[in-house]
Parts: C-alpha cells; sequence; structure tokens
C-alpha cells in the first residue's frame, strides 16, 4: 500500500489528519509531520525519513504538503531525490483531497498514479456559497440549462438496463448524508445515485435541500418517502441506476421492505441517543421498538453490518441486541 505523509507549517496535519479519520477510518501507513516553530527544516526533514521508515514498504511514498516552496514541500523535495521515478508530491492539501488519496490506495498502487488522481477533488473542494459568487460555476449552469431544458422525461415503461435498480448499500444512520457517508462509503461502493428514504425528511423542505446539495460530485442526491421508494425499486426505468440507500430509522426500512425494496444487508452506522433509548456502542442506541423492528428484520432474512465506515470490522449484532434487550428488561 503507498504510504503518505502529511506535512505542513504547525498542527495543521495533526488536524486535518483527525479529520480524514473521523469520516474514511483509521489507516496504516499514513504519517503527519509537522514544523513548528522552535524547529529547524533539518528537524522536519527527521520527522519525515522517520516515517518513511516506520512504512510497510518504502517503494511508493506520497507526500501531501500545504504549501509549493515551503519548508515542509522543500525538505520533501529533497527526500525525493533518487525516487522520482516513483514518489510524489502534492501541495494546497485540503480535506477533499486527503479522503480521495486515502480512498484511491485500494485500486491504485502507485504513488504517482494517485498524485495525478487527487489533483481534481482537491481543486472541486474549493467551492462557494452562494455560487453566484464563481463566475464559472455560474456559466456552467446556464449552459447546462441550456443544454438539457428541452430534454423530456423518460416515458414510463421504458426499460433501461436490466430493468432494476442495484442496491450497492443500504445504511441506517440517523444524520443520513454526512461526511462518512458522501466520501468513505461512496469511494468505496460507487454509487451513481444516493436515495435518502424518510417520510419526516421528505416533508422537511430545508433538510431536504440540505441533502440533495451535499452530494459528492458525481453522485445525484434525492429524498422521498418510503412509499416513492417501492415504486422506484419496480420502475424499469432505473435499470442502470447503482444506488446507496439511506434510511433514518429502522422502522423506515423494515417498512420499505415490507413493501418490497429488494435488501437483504443493512448497514448499521448509527443510531443516535434520545430520551427512553440506551446506548449500546459509541454511535448506536436503542428503545424497545428499535429492538422489535431488528428482530423482524432478522425474522425476514435481512443480515445486519454493524460498521460506521468501511475499513471498520463489523461489530456483533447479536451481542448488540442481547445487551439492549436486557437493559431494557425485555
Amino acid at each position: 500500500m503507498v504510504g503518505i505523509i502529511i506535512a505542513s507549517h504547525g498542527d495543521f496535519a495533526n488536524g486535518i489528519f483527525q479529520s480524514a479519520q473521523m469520516i474514511f477510518g483509521e489507516q496504516e501507513n499514513v504519517a503527519t509531520c509537522t514544523l513548528m516553530p522552535s524547529e529547524s527544516p533539518d528537524d522536519l526533514r527527521a520527522k519525515m525519513q522517520a516515517a518513511i521508515d516506520s512504512f510497510d514498504s518504502q517503494d511508493e511514498i506520497l507526500f501531501l504538503v500545504d504549501l509549493w516552496s515551503g519548508t515542509p514541500f522543500n525538505q520533501a523535495n529533497a527526500l525525493i531525490d533518487g525516487h522520482e521515478d516513483k514518489w510524489a508530491i502534492v501541495t494546497g492539501l485540503n480535506l477533499p483531497m486527503l479522503i480521495e488519496a486515502y480512498g484511491a490506495r485500494f485500486t491504485m498502487e502507485s504513488a504517482q498514479e494517485i498524485a495525478a488522481y487527487v489533483l481534481e477533488p482537491g481543486r472541486e473542494g474549493v467551492k462557494v456559497k452562494p455560487e453566484s459568487l464563481d463566475p464559472k460555476k455560474a456559466q456552467a449552469e446556464v449552459k447546462e440549462s441550456t443544454q438539457t431544458s428541452f430534454k423530456g422525461a423518460i416515458p414510463e415503461g421504458t426499460v433501461i438496463g436490466d430493468g432494476k435498480i442495484k442496491y450497492v448499500l443500504a445504511r441506517i444512520d440517523t444524520r443520513l448524508l454526512h461526511g462518512q457517508v458522501a466520501t468513505a462509503w461512496t469511494k468505496s461502493v460507487g454509487p451513481n445515485r444516493i436515495i435518502a428514504v424518510s417520510d419526516r425528511v421528505a416533508k422537511d423542505e430545508l433538510r431536504k435541500n440540505m441533502i440533495e446539495q451535499a452530494a459528492p460530485p458525481g453522485v445525484k442526491a434525492n429524498v422521498v418517502p418510503v412509499s416513492k421508494m417501492a415504486q422506484v425499486d419496480k420502475d424499469t426505468r432505473f435499470g442502470n441506476t447503482k444506488a446507496l440507500l439511506l434510511f433514518e430509522t429502522p422502522q423506515d426500512a423494515l417498512q420499505a421492505i415490507e413493501m418490497g425494496v429488494s435488501i437483504d444487508t443493512l448497514n448499521l452506522g448509527s443510531m443516535a441517543h434520545s430520551k427512553g433509548k440506551v446506548a449500546l456502542t459509541k454511535a448506536v442506541s436503542m428503545d424497545k421498538e428499535d429492538v422489535e423492528t431488528f428482530e423482524k428484520l432478522l425474522a425476514l432474512g435481512v443480515k445486519i453490518d454493524v460498521r460506521k465506515v468501511p475499513s471498520d470490522s463489523p461489530e456483533n449484532f447479536a451481542n448488540i441486541l442481547k445487551r439492549a434487550k436486557a437493559e431494557l428488561n425485555m
């Protein structure tokens, strides 16, 4: 696996490393190297060399640093001497770039291939709100609107592909679409559409708009009520759709499955604590209704995969359910 060194002036490297860990989970062969006010360039270079030596392999090394021509860049540039055929440096480090680099290591074995790949996500991560402040973005939207305004809807009954929607992930998560989903899970399972399935959120225009706007590049996000999702599941026009489904509650997931949505595994990401619920893990709390719902799901043959991010090891759901029953006196 490609080794990654995150280097910066001050604690920026440590901070962005922690942020990426919250979203993508713990990573092997990644090290942070910081240049503090009392340290010299030689001190930073020694940290970088020690980090390289600590990796499982020194063949492929990617430096992600804050500024071009700054001390972290200069020291990385000195270390890369003699390794120009395999090692690489990318400057202008931001969180989208780092997350994409983590994800790319699953499929790319070359540091230089990853370096080339993360450039565009790093640039796309720089956005502004309102979008009208970005002239290029505004012009692109006008062009897209002009090009697509005359396209009609696909006629009902049309069969696209094999006419069956593909579910690459179905997840229960109180927060629905957030960083871990928009980056780690999307990168891992490769959907082209994220669908939040919730009667309550579908009626909340503010939250609905926030979810639709939070979709990662190249993926469209929608919010639909459960009954609509059941219709989509049978609609042959979605034959080329790879969908990541998000349920706010296990009750919504059960209702969708009972209405015919073809889900055989549910990823349990988080269930927030509230009055009447007991905390079972750092991310999962349940009440009696939740326990009963999960028992119905299990009776239907649905498997429960308890993980926050793809890199986590699955937790034992049977033990979690057993503990819930004990603490809720069921």
